[in-house]
């Protein structure tokens, strides 16, 4: 019995061996996701500053329209008072304090919809950011994928296309679509040369614009004034120019001696330093510089992200050769498009060369030796093992087509 007990103890200490080693592989797994997921995480700063930001733009426009009809109804109380009304000129005027303090109501009825909505989205992107974890991170990934890709469709002007994937994947409330078609309204009206919307939402967030010293409305009342003088209307742009450009004087006046010596040079001017104040592609710059104070208004990446997590992951993979007629197919900046992309990143540093398998895309090493064929093309041992096995000891290059016996094959040594 004493003979029969040990093998039973010893299969006994396997057994809890195996389940030790089991139940930590499987903590490493999920410890890994984890560490994973944390480092995700750390890149959402966007996603929930822009509805932050916006919850906020929206308090303070409420807040501007209760301050200013409350003044006029303190400021009508207050005359009627003192004024020497009759018994039906008193009603009239305490009927429209009554009716603007309806109209009050119902704009604050409006507003508390509205933030009660942002205050909603806020929510469900916390709720979006406490459910990932290791379990659903495939999930999540894919989730998240899709609105770097509304965010990026959003910031070229693909709205219907980015409203398509926002209602097929429910994603409302994950995404800024709101936000960008605010943008888009400023957009549009400055590619056909019009200012109003664009002045009316520096009026709009002139305080902000204010603390991060912009100088896009100013640049806005130079091309209003340009555009009076190219029309040959000086006495008009003269008048526009003491009423809207002259208190801007004290910080920008090289700018505006500039512009204000367009009324002697006129719109068909020769002259280089004037000519460059007509073209058309003053409105594009305007473009540029109305989406880089939006994105900074609202906390948002200048880059859409989609760019960034793209240049991230060709920061680890640009290298000279990539630039080579010679690259390989499977390189992803063989193709212009990411080149142009990876153009102003730095390469990446390789201490030592690399051998990767054409077949599996595993490191070649000395746990997976790289096997030369008869032909000179080398591939990792365990996929010419794996290929001789389904294939009866035949090997085929799968570059070549070239066959051969798997008692052909040469190891590879790296030194």
């Amino acid at each position: 019995m004493e003979m029969e007990s040990l093998p039973n103890g010893n299969s006994a200490a396997a057994a809890a061996a195996v389940a030790a080693a089991a139940a930590a592989a499987a903590a490493v797994a999920p410890s890994s996701k984890l560490n994973q997921l944390a480092e995700s995480l750390k890149l959402e700063h966007q996603f929930l500053r822009v509805p932050f930001e916006h919850f906020k733009k929206s308090i303070r426009a409420n807040h501007r329209i209760v301050e200013k009809e409350m003044s006029a109804v303190i400021s009508g109380v207050a005359d009627a008072a003192n004024a020497d009304f009759s018994r039906d000129e008193a009603v009239h005027h305490l009927n429209s304090l009554v009716s603007r303090l309806q109209g009050l109501k119902r704009k604050l009825e409006e507003g508390s919809r509205t933030e009660h909505l942002q205050a909603q989205k806020c929510r469900a992107r916390l709720d979006h950011l406490e459910s990932a974890d290791a379990d659903n991170l495939s999930d999540w990934n894919n989730m998240r994928l899709k609105r770097i890709l509304v965010d990026y469709m959003l910031r070229m002007s693909y709205y219907d296309t980015a409203l398509k994937l926002v209602e097929s994947s429910n994603l409302q409330d994950l995404v800024d679509v709101e936000v960008f078609h605010e943008a888009k309204r400023v957009i549009d009206a400055l590619q056909n040369k019009e200012v109003a919307p664009a002045l009316a939402w520096c009026a709009e967030n002139k305080s902000r614009l204010k603390k991060s010293k912009s100088k896009f409305e100013f640049q806005l009342r130079l091309q209003e004034f340009i555009e009076l003088v190219r029309a040959e209307n000086n006495l008009r742009a003269i008048t526009y120019a003491r009423k809207y450009l002259a208190p801007w004087g004290s910080t920008h006046m090289k700018e505006l001696q500039r512009v204000m010596a367009t009324l002697a040079f006129k719109s068909n001017t020769e002259c280089a330093t004037y000519k460059v104040l007509f073209e058309p592609k003053q409105w594009d710059y305007l473009v540029d510089q109305f989406k880089q104070e939006f994105c900074r208004l609202y906390g948002m990446t200048l880059e859409p992200l989609l760019n960034i997590y793209l240049q991230a992951g060709l920061s680890a993979l640009k290298t000279p050769y990539c630039y080579q007629d010679d690259c390989t197919k499977e390189d992803p900046l063989s193709q212009d498009s990411f080149r142009k992309l990876a153009l102003p990143l730095p390469y990446s540093k390789q201490h030592h060369s690399k051998l990767v398998c054409y077949i599996t895309k595993e490191l070649m090493d000395t746990e997976n030796p790289p096997m030369v064929l008869p032909n000179g093309y080398v591939y990792s041992t365990k996929a010419l093992e794996e290929m001789a096995r389904k294939n009866n000891g035949q090997i085929t290059c799968p570059r070549t087509g070239f066959v051969c016996n798997s008692s052909a094959l040469v190891k590879a040594y790296i030194s």
